[in-house]
């Protein structure tokens, strides 16, 4: 004897005296009895429950790129050109795929570090934001370039420079000498990458020199450095 339910069928235990139920697990004559639908609604109900058992499995592992990092930031607002203290650095916490490439972790290497930009309270130090070969390399995309602090002529145009202008420095006839040589370019495609900050609330005097530091390959970096030692150079805009 068979039993029908939408279609399937499966042989059903008969009644009486052709099946010994005392013989029979009752769980499998009920087993034979349950109607075939059951089966798919009993199947959605198990992959139900595992999807929810994975959904609070991986909410209670969390995001691991969420994971919190400890980086340097600038305590307060800083002035480029400044060398930086221990009063300027604190550590903050950060999601670790949101600190930029570069960020530094602890404060001793940042200590003596001379900035090359304005920071404000709170933003990150990275590897590009003090003095140093690794700034001096990604401004020129020279692996040997070099910083050098040149005195300009002319206060007034230290005013108008801004970090990363692109500049050709002149070193400009010495107007005391009679038998100056004329100016001459020393380099070109120098890059501003500091432009320390005035001295003093009033600035400096006429008479004191500005000192801008740009960035330049090894071989211009000591012409350009020698130079300035002797006479006050300008610089013209690229």
């Amino acid at each position: 004897m068979t039993y029908s339910a939408f279609g399937r069928s499966r042989p059903v235990p008969v009644r009486g005296g052709d099946i010994d139920l005392g013989r029979v697990p009752r769980w499998e004559w009920l087993r034979h009895r349950r109607p075939a639908w059951l089966d798919g609604t009993l199947a959605r109900r198990i992959l139900a429950a595992a999807l929810t058992a994975l959904a609070a499995f991986l909410l209670l592992r969390g995001d691991p790129s969420a994971r919190h990092v400890e980086v340097v930031v600038a305590a307060h607002d800083l002035s480029p050109g400044r060398a930086v203290t221990t009063a300027d650095l604190r550590t903050a916490a950060f999601i670790a795929n949101s600190v930029p490439g570069g960020a530094i972790r602890e404060p001793t290497p940042l200590l003596g570090a001379t900035l090359s930009a304005p920071m404000r309270a709170g933003e990150i130090f990275t590897d590009l934001r003090v003095l140093g070969p690794r700034l001096a390399a990604a401004a020129t995309a020279a692996p040997d370039a070099r910083i050098v602090p040149i005195r300009l002529a002319d206060n007034a145009v230290a005013e108008i420079l801004r970090t990363g202008d692109r500049v050709d420095v002149v070193a400009a006839p010495d107007p005391n000498t009679p038998a100056a040589a004329p100016a001459r370019t020393l380099a070109a495609g120098a890059v501003v990458v500091s432009i320390p900050a005035r001295s003093g609330a009033g600035g400096p005097p006429r008479s004191e020199d500005r000192v801008v530091l740009v960035a330049l390959d090894s071989a211009h970096a000591t012409t350009v450095a020698a130079a300035s030692l002797r006479t006050a150079l300008t610089v013209v805009f690229q």
